[in-house]
Order: C-alpha cells, then structure tokens, then sequence
C-alpha cells in the first residue's frame, strides 16, 4: 500500500444553537478534512478543527489529522477497526456516552427530559457563566427531578477563583455530581490538591492538562484527565498519555472538542481503547445542522464504535 494522492476539503458547518461555555462561545464550525489516496484504493481520513479557546491550535489540529489518515489507513490494512487495532484486536462493540446539553443558562427542563428518556446515565452541563449561588439553586432544580441512578457531570472551564470553586463544589456535595471539570480559573497543583481532597467526585483538568507533568503523576491532584486527541496532535500522544494516568490510578475520558463526524469516529476509537468502561463525552454530533459524514450512532446512551476496517468515516461533502 502507498500514499498516492492527498487532499484538504474546507468545511463550515453550523450549529442548531449556540455552544457556550465560561471559555467562549460559538455558532458554526470551520476546519478541514484531510483525504490521504493510496494505489490500491483506500481512502485514509483526519479532521483538522482547530479551537484555539481550549488549546487546540492549528498546528496541533492538522497534526492530529495526519496521524488520523495515517492510523485509518494502517487499521484498513490490518482488516480492524481502529480501536482493535490500538488494543491488539480487542475491542468493545460500544461505549458509554453523556448526555451533552450545553450550559446551565440556557438549558430547558424539557432537554433534561429527553436525555433522561434516551437512557443517558450521566448528563454534562456547562457552568460558570452565572451567579454562583444562581447556578446551584439551577442545579438543585434539575436534581430533585432526576430518575434514580442520573448523574451530573459539570464543567466550570476554568470560570472561578479558588474561594469561589471551593464553596461551589462544597454545595455540589449535596447533590447527585458524578464530576466537575476545570474549576479554577488559576489552577495549581496545591489549589487542587486542596479541592480534591474536600469533595467526594472526581475533578478533572482538561483545558488545563499543560499541568500533568511528572510532579503531576508523582502526586495526582486530581482523579480523572480529560483527553482531546486534537489538542495532543493525534491519538497516539493522547494515548500515551492515558497510559501513565492509568499507571498513576487516574480515570481518563475522551471527549469531543466539537470536531466532525470524522474526528468523532476516531475519539470514539480511542476512547473505546483507553478506558472502555468509562462514560465518554462524545454524544456532540446532534448540535450540527449539517455534518461531513454520517457520525456514531448512540442508542440508550451508548455510542455504537463503527466495525468497518479502520476509522468507519464515509465522506459526504466534496
């Protein structure tokens, strides 16, 4: 097999609704596939979205692409999904998703209904971009109605100082809070240190994963990492990095950085290699109006791992 032809195709799709969150906001999304040809017929595919605003520069984006047409195109050869073929040929045929339903401000009661009904077990809301003691009066609205066993996973993206955070996350004790991301606005080890050891749930680093170094490891302050393999410039530093946070006792997720249908396929693939048990943030796909492919599919809150050879992306824009 050998690379004969390669192509970017711009794409700009637009969003049902605006994604907000404490680090910006957004109503479409830009980037670009990447097509790499081969003698013998394949197609190898990478999405390039950059998103500066949660570290993923272009530079990163369109490595990250690279290495994704690369590995679909090495998966393809081998006759394995990418996720078998990231494991040594074991994978799993689906993985647990959460629900996405944006930020807190904007959520209606009846997209927590929905979500509920689709057999989400964990839904994720964007906090921090209101009044605190606003927002946790939302929050305990949103719990008293929750069926039995639903969580709430929330992500501050860095919006508040650490007296805030602490007292933020002491009143999220209190209720059915399966995680916060990214409470501090400032973080550091030692202020997490702090936040950790005073709440019961997992915090998790995410835009702030620059932190997870070897003193990091050493002495986690946290217990879970977010991974965004755009942001790393491919799936295989991001799992790399799974690798010491399993060794270190941390719990890994992957999530969206609201990239294609292309870029989901292969997060969904990774995820599905590094923790396969975990509940995964990739449920994004429904916020297009428009896509560059058919995406996952997710039923009863699992995300369905396509079992074709390689990533399973088929294109539909030319």
């Amino acid at each position: 097999m050998r690379i004969v032809a390669a192509e970017w195709l711009p794409y700009r799709l637009p969003l049902r609704r605006p994604w907000a969150s404490a680090a910006g906001g957004l109503d479409e999304r830009r980037g670009r596939l990447l097509r790499l040809a081969t003698d013998d017929g394949r197609s190898g595919w990478g999405d390039c979205a950059p998103f500066p605003e949660i570290g993923i520069d272009p530079e990163a984006a369109a490595a990250h692409a690279e290495e994704c047409a690369l590995l679909d195109l090495a998966a393809q050869a081998a006759g394995l999904p990418l996720a078998a073929w990231l494991t040594g040929g074991q994978a799993v045929p689906d993985i647990a998703v959460n629900a996405a339903l944006g930020s807190l401000q904007a959520l209606a009661r009846d997209a927590v209904d929905a979500a509920c009904a689709a057999g989400f077990r964990v839904l994720k809301i964007k906090v921090g971009l209101g009044d605190p003691a606003a927002e946790l009066a939302r929050l305990r609205e949103i719990a008293a109605a929750l069926p039995p066993g639903v969580t709430l996973r929330l992500d501050a993206n860095r919006a508040w100082p650490e007296e805030t955070a602490a007292a933020f996350l002491g009143a999220c004790t209190a209720l059915p809070v399966e995680g916060v991301e990214e409470p501090l606005a400032w973080p550091d080890l030692a202020a997490l240190r702090r936040l950790q050891a005073a709440v019961p749930f997992p915090l998790a680093l995410d835009e702030s994963i620059s932190l997870a170094g070897d003193d990091f490891f050493a002495r986690p302050p946290v217990r879970r990492l977010i991974l965004k393999p755009a942001r790393h410039g491919g799936p295989l530093a991001a799992l790399d990095l799974a690798l010491a946070a399993r060794s270190a006792g941390i719990e890994c997720i992957v999530t969206s950085s609201l990239e294609s249908a292309c870029g989901l396929a292969a997060a969904a693939h990774l995820a599905a290699a590094v923790a396969p048990r975990a509940v995964h943030g990739l449920a994004t796909a429904h916020w297009f109006a428009a896509d560059t492919g058919p995406a996952p599919a997710i039923a009863n809150g699992r995300l369905i791992l396509p079992d074709a050879p390689g990533i399973g992306f088929s294109c539909r824009i030319s």
